[in-house]
């Protein structure tokens, strides 16, 4: 039996009605874009993150763009992230102009190490920018610490982590911006590209509005150089139907992470941690194994969508080869780059599928230890 990494089709089946409906009120109105589909989600999201608004932008890039902008960060400017992430975080970065500095990650979270933040800052740093890596939510209590000591703006990465929370509160509501990405597969996903970014900051609120929609605050009055950058009507009403589900998903990711816990404590692995005071939403769930491309190798033939979601460390990649990083700097992520392996993972999964996962890389131990 094949077991997919994600099927987002059981998902549609699912709540097929309620996204009619949704539909119905969108497109027989002839309004695509920036009308009451648009303001509705922002106001019912910002009401789910627990801040004061969101602004729905076109991407998750997009919404790290316009946060970083909103910031102030520019050219010769320098933002403090983590090696491991989609590229997507650094490029916004780029975008900029600004220059992304890399800080080693936990090896129990695999987010960046908060610790280590003070040693990277420089009087060229502007913002600190970490990622809820895999929807465990970052130490922000360390991070804001530093932060807030040398003056600096926090912009989360959460686009992993909708709904994770950290000492009650949820990602996104965390730092000066959260930014969240609403590719159809995320834990909180779109029918197509989608992102948004939210704030208690009205100022940070309305300068990414004006940047994600022309520079403009009334229609041809353009005060600033922006972007058409925009959510569209489509996808809000979309999001405004699964964001009702989405606590619903994430139990039964929970769920499934319990099981995954348990039915491979016995083996030679290590599995997913949940700190104190965080609740991981799982996006991923990450075994960590020596044997990782031989296990992916394994499962894959066997029908199971295993995968290696990050193989390269950012900075290792061609496209920033020009900060001259070395094998070495970053010994910790690059430790974990070469271990993790993400196994299937969604709410529609079967309780037979995680035990045929988990039977599976049994199988492969036994037949290489036994």
């Amino acid at each position: 039996m094949a077991i997919p990494a994600d099927d987002l089709t059981r998902q549609y089946a699912a709540i097929a009605g309620e996204i009619g409906e949704a539909l119905k009120r969108v497109l027989p109105s002839g309004r695509y874009t920036m009308g009451p589909e648009l303001r509705a989600f922002e106001q019912e999201y910002a009401r789910y993150i627990g801040t004061i608004r969101a602004v729905g932008i076109s991407n998750g890039t997009e919404a790290l763009h316009m946060a970083l902008l909103a910031c102030g960060v520019g050219p010769g400017d320098e933002v403090i992230t983590t090696p491991m992430t989609y590229i997507a975080s650094v490029f916004a970065i780029s975008y900029t102009g600004a220059t992304p500095v890399f800080v080693d990650v936990e090896a129990d979270t695999l987010n960046l190490d908060p610790a280590r933040i003070e040693e990277k800052v420089s009087e060229r740093t502007k913002v600190v920018l970490p990622v809820h890596l895999y929807g465990h939510p970052v130490d922000m209590d360390t991070v804001m610490s530093v932060a807030r000591g040398r003056g600096l703006k926090v912009i989360e990465d959460a686009a992993h982590a909708h709904g994770a929370s950290y000492e009650g509160r949820k990602a996104g509501s965390l730092g000066d911006i959260g930014c969240f990405s609403f590719y159809p597969s995320k834990v909180l996903g779109a029918y197509g590209d989608g992102g948004a970014a939210t704030t208690n900051d009205p100022e940070l609120a309305d300068r990414m509005a004006v940047l994600r929609y022309m520079g403009q605050h009334r229609k041809y009055v353009h005060e600033v150089v922006g972007y058409q950058q925009r959510l569209d009507e489509v996808q809000a009403a979309v999001l405004r139907v699964k964001l009702q589900h989405l606590d619903e998903w994430i139990d039964q990711r929970r769920r499934w992470a319990r099981l995954y816990d348990e039915l491979l404590a016995d083996l030679p692995l290590s599995t997913p941690v949940e700190k104190a005071g965080a609740r991981h939403v799982y996006y991923v769930y990450t075994i960590r194994t020596q044997r990782q491309r031989e296990l992916v190798e394994y499962l894959n033939e066997r029908g199971i969508g295993a995968h290696v979601m990050y193989p390269y460390l950012v900075p290792f990649t061609p496209a920033y080869a020009h900060l001259g990083l070395q094998p070495g700097s970053l010994p910790v992520a690059e430790k974990l780059a070469g271990e993790i392996v993400c196994l299937p993972m969604f709410p529609e999964l079967t309780e037979g599928e995680v035990r045929g996962v988990a039977s599976a890389i049994h199988a492969f131990f036994a037949a290489r230890i036994g």
